[in-house]
Parts: C-alpha cells; sequence; structure tokens
C-alpha cells in the first residue's frame, strides 16, 4: 500500500531543497563579490573622511572642476548612504539562524 502523505512531504521537501540548494549557491557567490569589495570601500571611506574629499568639495563648489565631470562622490548622502549600507550588510550576516 502507497502512503500517499509521505509521497507528498518528500515530492515538498524536494522542492525546498532544491530550492535552498540553489539559492545558497547563488548567494555564496554574491558573498565572495561582497567580501572582495571590502577593500574599495575602506578606500572610500578613507577619501570621505580624509582632507582630499573635503579639497575636492571645495574645488567643486568653486567652480574649479570641469563641468562633464561624473562627481557622484563629492554628494555627501551619497557616499554617507553607500557606506551605512554596507555597515548594515555586514551586521545582517553577522545574524544569528533562527531556531
Amino acid at each position: 500500500m502507497k502512503n500517499k502523505k509521505a509521497e507528498e512531504r518528500i515530492v515538498r521537501m524536494e522542492e525546498l531543497y532544491d530550492r535552498v540548494s540553489k539559492l545558497l549557491a547563488e548567494l555564496e557567490n554574491d558573498l565572495s563579490e561582497f567580501e572582495n569589495i571590502q577593500s574599495d570601500i575602506q578606500i572610500l571611506e578613507s577619501y570621505y573622511t580624509g582632507k582630499d574629499w573635503r579639497n575636492d568639495l571645495k574645488l567643486d563648489e568653486d567652480g574649479k572642476l570641469p563641468q562633464d565631470l561624473k562627481r557622484g562622490v563629492l554628494s555627501e548622502d551619497g557616499i554617507y548612504d553607500l557606506l551605512g549600507k554596507n555597515k548594515e550588510m555586514l551586521e545582517r550576516l553577522n545574524m544569528k539562524q533562527k531556531p
């Protein structure tokens, strides 16, 4: 006699297993990329908190930089928000597994 409930349960668990396996593999790749950009984050943070950023902002405010120069890094909110988002992601990665 076949056990219909067991078959349904196994099918559902297989679906979950396949989904989780795929997502974990993708996440592992994404985490490797995230780890790799941390040195870039440190460079941006040093720039933003150092005198070079303030000097570059002053040059921009004084109109001494080319008009067509991309200058998103001179936006206080831009770098600040980016650094904050990185910090939030690091904190999320430290979360504990739910029971």
